[in-house]
């Protein structure tokens, strides 16, 4: 269904099944899949794209040009998966020449008045808190959870199934399976409730807990903490995965 009283742009490509309330803008160069539900008074600019089975509640505003003084009006994109709740308030800026895309993936539950800047990657079944801002080109990894009033820096990382505690702000990169939290933030444990609810193995999460034990606990810098880890663990999925992202880390990861 969709209300006479909405507007959308007769170039915009809109699919099948698709709930549009009345006082909706959709604008030009916005494609929007099948069984998404619009409510009243969202806007959908220029540059959207939008998947399928989402809902958008009142307010929301995607694909709005970014807030960074270089945009010079180039090309770019906001791009939504699948299955996400994007509630009131939240804005989803699209990319600039940097990357030239913003991108949120599926089953994610931003809540009210989030803010996705531009060139930002969102993984897959996140959830962020309400009024979490997030600056340009950060990046976080699948099922990480970001509570309420969280200040993420440009460029930074979060790690998959991570919690992050409200309130916080940082300019480093957060390692997966953590729980962080503090003033000023710091490494708080293991995420162990998270990980037992997404079926890792008693087993996974001793292995993970002793890897965090070397990088937090041993004395040893960062570089010495991975080599011992990479000579005395056996090899998994999840040990490559904490390797690998501090290796790569560019801002280095919280204390």
């Amino acid at each position: 269904m969709i209300s006479p009283l909405a507007y959308i742009h007769p170039e915009a490509k809109i699919g099948e099944n698709v709930e549009i309330a009345p006082f909706v803008f959709i604008d030009k160069n916005v494609v929007i899949g099948d069984n998404n539900k619009i409510m009243a008074n969202a806007n959908i600019l220029y540059g959207s794209r939008i998947g399928n089975g989402n809902t958008i509640f009142p307010g929301a505003v995607i694909g709005a040009i970014p807030q960074d003084l270089k945009f010079r009006g180039e090309e770019s994109t906001a791009e939504i998966g699948d299955n996400n709740l994007i509630r009131e308030n939240v804005t989803i800026n699209r990319g600039t020449a940097a990357k030239g895309r913003t991108i949120v993936g599926n089953n994610n539950l931003l809540m009210e008045g989030v803010h996705v800047a531009h060139d930002a990657l969102v993984g897959n079944g996140c959830i962020i808190g309400n009024s979490t801002k997030m600056a340009g080109e950060i990046v976080i990894d699948d099922n990480a959870i970001v509570s309420a009033n969280v200040l993420m820096h440009q460029f930074c990382h979060v790690g998959s199934h991570v919690m992050i505690q409200g309130g916080c702000r940082f300019s480093k990169d957060i390692p997966p399976y953590i729980i962080a939290g503090r003033e000023p933030i710091a490494f708080s444990g293991i995420n162990i409730i998270g990980l037992r609810r997404r079926g890792f193995s008693n087993e996974v999460i001793e292995s993970i807990h002793n890897a965090y034990r070397i990088i937090y606990q041993s004395g040893l810098n960062t570089t010495e903490a991975l080599k011992k880890i990479e000579d005395e663990f056996e090899k998994s999925p999840e040990i490559d995965y904490i390797v690998n992202f501090i290796r790569n880390s560019e801002r280095g990861i919280i204390k």
